[in-house]
């Protein structure tokens, strides 16, 4: 699956997710660029799932007809040791997300 992890979810957590192709909104240089203006950009390139820890974004944007789902992770904090108890709920919430769709992820 061909993920894009947001600007605000640490780098290093792409390693925690060797079974994807894991690409950061930073390797993209698509850093400065709103959320709407990434979703876009994700899904014109391909990327069929974002991974957030913006709690707000699903306030923000209608995925309505988006080709792109996103999960947001719901953690403690956001480093990658806040984020890996997420790891497994997020692998498998991939197997079933829908475009489109928002999902939320907890441990």
């Amino acid at each position: 699956m061909k993920i894009l992890l947001d600007h605000c979810v640490p780098r290093p957590f792409k390693n925690e997710l060797p079974k994807h192709e894991v690409s950061t909104a930073k390797e993209m240089r698509w850093e400065s660029l709103t959320n709407g203006e990434l979703l876009r950009e994700a899904e014109a390139n391909g990327f069929e799932v974002l991974v957030t820890v913006d709690q707000n974004l699903r306030y923000q944007q209608n995925l309505v007809g988006s080709k792109i789902s996103v999960c947001i992770l719901v953690a403690q904090g956001i480093t990658v040791e806040d984020l890996r108890p997420l790891v497994t709920p997020l692998e498998d919430q991939l197997t079933t997300a829908r475009p489109g769709k928002l999902y939320e992820v907890r441990a």
